[in-house]
């Protein structure tokens, strides 16, 4: 009897360390694909220019709306279904499943791959831009192969093998890269119009679609020889119906809930070109200071994929610690991962905020619209909070809160547009972005108030905004001296090195600063710089020989 307890708890221990390097493979995967996928804007804008810039990130965002309804929530669903069946050891109802999800998949994908491409036009009519008809024509094949792809993700993420997921991510996303690189350069080599090249530059979702499908495809087959598992049960049968309505029933609630994200940012996808024509631009125009509008946007995505990766811990943590009843538990994650994500998007918003002008010339060629990235880089804490509080609010059980408090922001955007953007232009936009994602995020802390007890007063912010205070003096200062020093002394400087320089030594500096106030002002402790894996071995003795901790 003690021999089964002990293998009992050892298989336990086994499928825990599973589960836990299954989650890191994937987290890890998707900040590499995350990474790779907001990087690229960078050379699509330094290659293409703002207009096919403005084109791209107009259309981008309708095709992620339309993917997440062709995918239906399914892929979460299959993984739950097969996971179900292969614990019975039903391998052939786990792969029966799979199919008659990949046949649902492949008749969406089939349907809104007609209503991306034969509707291109009228989407185009919408956004207001007659150009980028042909971008949304370009980037709708893809609709009928990632559909089928995240089907066969779900399926292996059923079977707890987190690896082909992982794998085919990354392989995805580096081959959009390679394929949205090549064509800009070939089709601005060969002087094709700008709504061309912007269909070149989306067509690399469907090369990395390809690339990504072919890797599913080889672990398909290779599971298929290798497997281990039997049909150690006879199944029940189930008909097809009843397991797709099944699905359906699963999986409409995750769609509904994926595709409010999207929403928001189709906001200005839908507003802001016919807004700025109606102030007297023309197409191309107002395709230019769309663009200009986006040049934030990578960092402020970057900056919210960290808080990102955090949630992805966040979610089961919070959900073991309400199963158990451990209120205490539930109200001292919550107050910590509130307090580490205000630490770092803070500092991140108000650094990209003063360090706007060099960062945008840097990344951008020019200085052109770095207003507009100091007024939207506080949407990175803002949606950064939106991230840990929405996943902490799920892990409690509260699925539709986050939901619907986007829903709110989006409305909120949409009537800020309308009367911001005729008076101010982008920055106007810029200004709606801010007040929209500040709305969701005192909504969504709101609700954590009502629903751990962890009210807002428990979010220091006192001694962090002294130390950010002190951090943006030095790097003001910083970027200043440097910019006065280069310009009389290194005289021979192109003006984007200077300032890719100046950049680089003031952020570095003002980052050095902010980290050093915090340790002074013990806005950090001990214990949360010993969560960061290799800190206490290797930084905490060089931190306690400056007397800094």
């Amino acid at each position: 009897m003690k021999g089964n307890t002990m293998n009992d708890q050892s298989n336990q221990s086994a499928v825990g360390i599973s589960l836990l390097k299954g989650a890191a493979i994937l987290g890890i995967a998707a900040i590499v694909s995350k990474l790779l996928g907001t990087m690229q804007k960078i050379p699509l804008q330094n290659i293409a220019g703002d207009e096919v810039f403005g084109i791209y990130n107009a259309v981008y965002p309708l095709y992620i709306l339309i993917l997440t309804l062709a995918t239906a929530g399914l892929p979460i669903a299959i993984s739950k279904f097969v996971a179900e069946r292969t614990v019975l050891g039903q391998l052939s109802e786990a792969k029966r499943v799979l199919r008659l999800a990949t046949w649902v998949l492949f008749v969406l994908g089939i349907l809104f791959f007609g209503l991306l491409y034969y509707g291109a036009d009228w989407f185009a009519w919408l956004i207001g831009i007659e150009s980028s008809a042909a971008a949304i024509k370009s980037i709708s094949f893809a609709l009928l192969l990632v559909p089928f792809i995240a089907g066969l993700r779900g399926y292996f993420q059923g079977l707890q093998n987190m690896v082909p997921t992982a794998i085919s991510q990354m392989i995805e996303q580096l081959f959009r890269v390679i394929m949205m690189v090549g064509l800009l350069l070939y089709f601005t080599r060969l002087g094709y119009d700008k709504g061309t090249i912007a269909a070149g530059a989306t067509f690399g979702s469907v090369a990395g679609a390809i690339a990504g499908g072919l890797v599913m495809i080889y672990y398909w087959r290779r599971e298929g020889k290798i497997s281990l598992i039997l049909d150690v049960i006879p199944p029940i049968r189930e008909s097809a119906a009843s397991i797709i309505r099944q699905f359906l029933r699963y999986a409409l609630p995750i769609c509904l809930g994926s595709i409010v994200l999207p929403i928001l940012t189709l906001v200005d996808t839908f507003t802001m070109p016919r807004l700025l024509k109606s102030d007297g631009l023309s197409e191309s125009g107002a395709m230019h200071l769309f663009g200009i509008y986006n040049h934030g946007l990578p960092l402020v995505q970057l900056i919210a994929m960290i808080a990102t990766s955090m949630s992805v811990a966040l979610v089961p943590s919070i959900a073991e610690a309400k199963l158990r009843r451990q209120d205490l538990a539930i109200r001292t994650r919550t107050e910590q991962a509130l307090r580490m994500t205000w630490l770092i998007g803070l500092a991140a918003s108000f650094g990209l905020a003063t360090a706007a002008l060099p960062i945008n010339v840097m990344l951008y060629k020019s200085a052109e619209g770095w207003q507009v990235i100091s007024i939207i880089a506080f949407t990175a804490v803002l949606s950064s909070i939106n991230v840990v509080s929405g996943s902490i609010l799920q892990g409690l059980g509260a699925v539709m809160a986050p939901v619907r408090n986007l829903l709110i922001a989006a409305v909120l955007k949409v009537i800020l547009n309308l009367v911001l953007v005729p008076i101010y232009g982008i920055r106007g936009a810029a200004i709606a972005a801010v007040i929209a994602f500040g709305a969701a995020c005192f909504l969504n802390l709101w609700d954590l108030r009502k629903s751990t007890q962890t009210g807002l007063a428990l979010v220091q912010l006192k001694r962090p905004l002294i130390a950010i205070g002190v951090m943006c003096a030095v790097l003001w200062g910083s970027i200043e001296g440097l910019e006065w020093l280069f310009t009389h002394i290194f005289v021979d400087l192109s003006y984007r090195i200077m300032e890719t320089l100046v950049g680089l030594v003031a952020i570095v500096l003002a980052a050095i600063t902010y980290f050093v106030m915090l340790l002074r002002l013990k806005a950090i402790t001990k214990m949360d710089l010993l969560l960061i894996p290799g800190f206490e071995s290797k930084v905490l003795p060089f931190i306690q020989r400056l007397r800094l901790l």
